[in-house]
């Protein structure tokens, strides 16, 4: 499995911005897709999951009602779209999945096996 993220940039406080994840090789039918953001000096964190199956979406509370996951199956393409960003949304932004996951394991890192290469998004204010 491969995933090839991509739509960071710079944008002002206030902005928004949309990130996409292609996931490519073999396909599951059920996977957890999540994004994780790392500022620099700070550890990986959780922003935002959702499940192939069943559709339900789970969010930082850094970012709920900002932030929108998503995913389009039929492309194998995961997004987030980011509104109202302010500065500390400043991070690389790494998008991953793990087939077969489990929901109690969906907020955290080692919950996931494959890895994109990370995305920057910079928010100035």
């Amino acid at each position: 499995v491969q995933l090839q993220a991509s739509g960071g940039g710079v944008v002002q406080a206030g902005g928004s911005l949309r990130l996409s994840c292609e996931i490519s090789g073999r396909t599951f039918s059920n996977i957890n897709m999540g994004w994780f953001r790392q500022a620099p000096g700070k550890e990986r964190e959780f922003v935002a999951a959702i499940k192939r199956s069943g559709g339900n979406k789970y969010y930082a509370d850094s970012v709920e009602g900002r932030f929108t996951i998503s995913r389009d199956n039929a492309k194998r393409v995961l997004y987030l779209q980011m509104d109202s960003l302010k500065p500390e949304d400043t991070a690389v932004y790494y998008c991953a999945v793990k087939p077969g996951g489990i929901l109690s394991q969906i907020r955290i890192p080692d919950g996931y096996d494959y890895w994109g290469q990370g995305t920057q998004v910079t928010v100035s204010s």
